[in-house]
């Protein structure tokens, strides 16, 4: 009878230490004072303008923010958290060659993004970029049409870990 309970305890605490590791993959840091966030649209300001990446960078990050933090979501000026920014770069470069033929493009986004403290009186500017490799017989339109959701989750991932993970 003993060994059963000791077995059941010990698996309970190998599972609960496992989900324990799982949850704090992103390693959020966040002093408890900081109640509130404001997430500002990303305009985009890049020479070439993907109709759907500011809205959807935007809400991608306004929905990781909500889902990985405790942090409420406002659109008051007074947030202790305000994030804000503009996609600062949308180009297309040729990334490899073949017989004096372009093989591979290469799409990079950049976005600058100005991340304010209210509480501490701090800004930090900083940004982010992604490149993602398509074939070149491609269009940049055929490209974007897979890319797109890559490309938002990227930037999104590094705006997060720059901001809540003391990257």
């Amino acid at each position: 009878m003993n060994n059963k309970i000791i077995i059941t305890f010990l698996a309970a605490v190998i599972i609960l230490s496992g989900c324990r590791v799982s949850y704090s993959l992103r390693n959020v840091s966040i002093p408890l004072e900081v109640k509130t966030v404001k997430i500002s649209y990303f305009e985009n300001k890049a020479r070439y303008i993907n109709p759907q990446l500011s809205p959807k960078l935007t809400d991608k990050l306004t929905q990781t923010v909500a889902s990985q933090t405790r942090l409420t979501s406002t659109n008051r000026d007074d947030a202790h958290y305000q994030i804000s920014g503009y996609i600062s770069d949308y180009s297309v470069t040729t990334s490899s060659i073949s017989q004096q033929n372009a093989t591979t493009n290469r799409l990079t986004v950049a976005a600058h993004i100005v991340f304010l403290n209210t509480l501490d009186n701090k800004t930090d500017e900083f940004d982010v970029n992604t490149n993602l490799d398509f074939d070149a017989n491609l269009s940049l339109q055929q490209a974007e049409t897979g890319k797109t959701e890559e490309i938002v989750k990227n930037l999104t991932d590094q705006i997060f870990n720059h901001i809540f993970s003391n990257w």
